[in-house]
């Protein structure tokens, strides 16, 4: 019998990239490990217990970047098509966008104590409609002038919030749209460069790493991160009392604190993505069906991201005394894992993304 086959979002113009779905399952395991892993809150790279805290931020910007790279790649990848095919591909990202803010406002309701992604995820998706047809400079060029004033916008919008309850305060404030714009038009111009070619993930494995490590020694030099930052919220600069006008700035624009919406914050957790993105499609795609086989319960998992991650914020909300120990985190893996591998074997397509597309398919045939 013939086996079902798993999400289309990465298999437009070519074959599947595994290593995207791998990917994928990296950023949904690293935001639980946030969510439950009682890993560290700040990150000292002298103390290697606290390097848990390289999943804090990092993993939204990965699972946003990888956002930018279904987006390019269900659009022609190399080679977006003109009208009237465009048309139809952005009425189909339409429809799917409002799904998934819907599906986030579902979630959200339920009362989880877990910033949601999903409204501005699905937000995103509208705003980058326009740049489908983009040549890969000119949405460098835009992620980059996002990356300039995302912490300006993010502390413009703050007086915006000052009566708003927990619900609206996560409508684009604990991911703001401007910051995580940038990070989906870089995903954008990942699957522009050919990410199926072999040179082009060497290349991007080295800009990504290159470019990560120097916003943060820049950081780390210029605006280390303040001794009393636990209390900052996320999303938003943080400027500690009796600051000087020189450290106001470089707090506002150069912090290395992750979900500071810093340049540095933006370009470095980027770069990062770029590179773990590079490095799973250089591991896995093309390597033969023996690393398929070993990577099938990280690819398992990838390709239904909408339904794991979903799933996940509902059993939080259903056991919210869970400990947030790493045997939480382990637990949440292992049955993620397991779901996903089964649901995958006999039923093919991930529950929600079976949904998402049925709809979609018929509003716009």
């Amino acid at each position: 019998m013939t086996a079902l086959r798993p999400a289309l979002d990465t298999e437009v113009r070519g074959a599947r990239l595994s290593g995207v779905d791998v990917a994928r399952a990296v950023a949904l395991f690293g935001m639980v490990a946030a969510h439950v892993g009682g890993v560290a809150d700040d990150l000292d790279w002298g103390d290697v217990s606290s390097w848990s805290a390289l999943v804090n931020g990092r993993s939204s910007t990965l699972f946003a970047v990888l956002a930018g790279v279904s987006v390019g790649l269900v659009s022609g990848r190399q080679h977006p098509p003109g009208p009237p095919a465009i048309g139809r591909i952005r009425r189909r990202l339409a429809v799917r966008a409002v799904l998934i803010v819907l599906i986030g406002f579902v979630l959200m309701s339920l009362g989880t104590p877990v910033y949601v992604i999903l409204p501005t995820y699905g937000a995103l998706f509208l705003l980058v409609l326009p740049a489908l047809r983009w040549r890969r400079r000119t949405l460098l060029v835009a992620a980059g002038v996002c990356a300039l004033v995302s912490a300006p916008v993010a502390v413009a919008i703050v007086p915006l919030y000052a009566d708003a309850d927990t619900f609206g305060v996560q409508l684009g404030l604990v991911y703001p749209v401007v910051t995580f714009l940038a990070f989906v038009l870089v995903g954008l111009a990942v699957a522009r460069s050919g990410l199926e070619e072999r040179g082009t993930q060497i290349a991007l494995l080295a800009v990504g790493a290159l470019v990560a490590a120097t916003a943060y020694v820049v950081g780390v030099l210029t605006a280390p991160v303040p001794v009393d930052a636990a209390y900052a919220f996320p999303g938003v600069p943080f400027v500690p009392d009796g600051s000087t006008l020189g450290q106001s700035v470089a707090q506002v624009f150069l912090s290395p604190r992750d979900h500071s919406s810093s340049i540095v914050d933006v370009v470095g957790s980027a770069g990062v993505a770029v590179a773990v993105i590079a490095l799973c499609t250089l591991l896995v795609d093309g390597r033969g069906p023996v690393v398929a086989r070993i990577v099938t319960p990280l690819s398992a998992v990838g390709s239904m991201p909408l339904t794991v991650y979903a799933l996940h914020l509902v059993v939080i909300a259903a056991f919210p005394a869970l400990p947030q120990q790493a045997s939480t985190w382990w637990g949440f893996v292992v049955g993620a894992v397991v779901f996903a591998m089964l649901w995958q074997r006999f039923l093919g397509r991930g529950p929600a993304e079976r949904l998402v597309a049925r709809i979609v398919r018929s509003v716009v045939r």
